[in-house]
């Protein structure tokens, strides 16, 4: 299973029932089928948005990010960073992330629904896509 079916697996099961450890989510992976190390899922939890709210893994808030155009962020390689948008507002999101500044950002180009975010290494790519859910939220 690639990451994206992962990732997807983990929204449905976080929707399904409240999910307190990474533990937990990752044996219901794995009784689902899919094999993930605790690792991979901590990783697919911070770049889905995924927070814990009392005490139970919850989704990011759609009234957030998804209003405003940013659909999902992932990595590709060592120094980019692939945002997707709502058809046409790939421009506009990319206007409020290079308005934000980041240091770690060297730059960002914006198609119709797809955003290429340069970063400095591969170390920040992970402050990147937090920074930019929490942006967005």
């Amino acid at each position: 299973m690639n990451k994206r079916d992962r990732q997807q697996k983990i929204l449905s099961l976080i929707r399904a029932k409240p999910i307190a450890t990474q533990e937990t989510l990752r044996e219901l992976l794995e009784n689902a089928g899919v094999a993930a190390t605790q690792s991979s899922v901590s990783r697919d939890l911070e770049e889905l948005g995924v927070v814990k709210h009392h005490g139970h893994y919850t989704l990011p808030r759609t009234n957030g990010a998804g209003a405003r155009g940013l659909v999902s962020l992932d990595l590709a390689g060592d120094n980019l960073v692939v945002a997707r948008t709502h058809p046409g507002l790939a421009s506009a999101v990319a206007v409020e992330i290079d308005a934000a500044t980041f240091p770690e950002i060297v730059g960002t180009i914006a198609g119709e629904d797809t955003i290429f975010i340069a970063v400095r290494d591969q170390k920040a790519e992970r402050a990147v896509i937090k920074s930019i859910w929490g942006l967005f939220s």
